[in-house]
């Protein structure tokens, strides 16, 4: 019996066709690899222009000891406080810097919303709080900051608490004046020129134009009392408010101030600078000081006269928070009946007479 051998023959179309659909098939296939790779290319791209171009803190580095630099458009920072500086600063390293504790931002009104509420009312001043760094020394201030979206900065204080009310003088007064002192100098060290004030300071007109821009002034600092001469030590004064250029004088006047520290006692920090440039230490360093006018930078101590001249009010020569926020309360009043006068009218608006500051020294 033949077993015979059966060849089947695939006519020439139908190679061609299965040709043809492996062909399609292939195509196909680059086609779907080609979309999902642009969709992924397209997502890539999309994250890297949405990341907003200020937003330094993204890639700030807690860790690192390195001075900032930069790679790939990414700005890395030494530190956190590297990090929020760059990002508050001004263009020409101006930062404007005020320190809370939970005493300060707590209550039905709080010292911080009464000084917030200077730079919405103010003159010019509503830009001026994209350059405020408020230095938080609690946890309920920091997050009372970040609650109202400023920039914000917790410093460590070596487990002291700061939380509470530090009446005038107190030691705890005293220890929180000295901690300041030394986070400002470390704010010097890092190149930063900045303005600081205390909350308990009104800003009703933006102080630039009135705070002289020429770089050889090193420091320009508000007085209690001032005798009528800008560049005289005579003139009494007050940390509450001041401009500091960042140089080796001014860091060099820093650590002078901060040393005297342990030998102080019964002096506050204002006392100690006082006392250093009557001994002659401004003029050692080759400090240029303007003492500033009190017909602009005005305080309760010595008001100014003049409500269309002035620039801030300091609740200074004052001992609680209470008497502070009642007072400061009505110099709003007093600047809002001001801003409401008709342009023509030349009325004079005279201050009240700050009577819950000065009660606040008999108890």
């Amino acid at each position: 019996m033949k077993i015979s051998s059966v060849m089947v023959h695939h006519s020439p179309t139908t190679t061609a066709t299965t040709t043809d659909e492996s062909s399609k098939h292939f195509m196909k296939k680059r086609m779907l690899d080609f979309t999902m790779l642009s969709f992924l290319f397209i997502g890539l791209l999309y994250i890297l222009v949405s990341i907003p171009s200020n937003d330094k803190s993204l890639f700030s580095s807690l860790n690192s000891h390195h001075h900032p630099s930069t790679m790939y458009n990414m700005t890395i920072y030494r530190d956190e406080l590297e990090a929020i500086l760059a990002k508050t600063a001004t263009e020409n390293k101006i930062v404007i810097i005020a320190v809370v504790n939970k005493a300060y931002v707590e209550g039905d009104k709080s010292m911080l919303d009464l000084f917030l509420d200077g730079f919405w009312l103010g003159d010019d001043t509503r830009g001026l709080r994209d350059h405020l760094l408020i230095v938080a020394v609690d946890q309920t201030a920091y997050e009372r900051c970040m609650f109202l979206k400023l920039h914000c900065y917790k410093l460590e204080t070596d487990g002291v608490d700061y939380d509470g009310e530090k009446l005038f003088m107190s030691g705890d007064f005293v220890k929180m004046m000295w901690r300041r002192t030394l986070f400002l100098g470390d704010v010097l060290k890092r190149g930063y020129n900045f303005i600081f004030t205390d909350t308990d300071v009104i800003w009703l007109r933006n102080p630039f134009p009135r705070l002289n821009p020429n770089e050889t002034i090193d420091l320009q600092i508000s007085t209690d009392v001032f005798y009528g001469d800008e560049w005289s030590e005579s003139n009494k004064i007050n940390t509450g408010f001041y401009m500091i250029r960042s140089n080796n004088k001014t860091i060099a006047l820093f650590d002078n101030w901060y040393a005297k520290k342990d030998n102080s006692s019964g002096m506050k920090e204002q006392d100690v600078l006082e006392m250093l440039m009557h001994e002659g230490v401004f003029k050692g360093l080759g400090l240029r000081v303007r003492f500033l006018d009190t017909l602009f930078f005005s305080g309760f101590c010595q008001k100014s006269s003049d409500v269309s001249a002035v620039v801030t009010v300091h609740a200074n020569c004052c001992r609680s928070i209470s008497a502070k926020l009642t007072d400061l309360m009505d110099v709003i009043h007093h600047w809002k009946t001001f801003k409401n006068l008709p342009t023509n009218e030349t009325l004079t608006i005279e201050w009240s007479k700050h009577l819950a500051c000065i009660n606040s020294w008999k108890f």
